[in-house]
């Protein structure tokens, strides 16, 4: 048996599990692995709420530290 991953438009979505639900042998994980907690959102908007203009940096500098650490 194969394994297949697939990403559909939200109002596609019923239509795709209605028609793969007849197809025999056929197991439908529902689970979303790519919801990021409520409790995660809540501290990333804090976060951000708290920030001053001194603790951002660039794009191009954070590439350029990580380069430096990972590389």
């Amino acid at each position: 048996m194969r394994q297949l991953t697939v990403t559909i438009p939200d109002d596609f979505y019923e239509t795709f599990i209605n028609f793969f639900k007849h197809v025999p042998e056929v197991s439908i994980d529902d689970e979303n692995i790519c919801e990021v907690p409520l409790w995660q959102q809540e501290m990333v908007l804090e976060r951000i709420k708290n920030a001053k203009p001194e603790d951002y940096i660039l794009l191009e500098d954070a590439l350029k530290e990580l380069d430096k650490k990972w590389l």
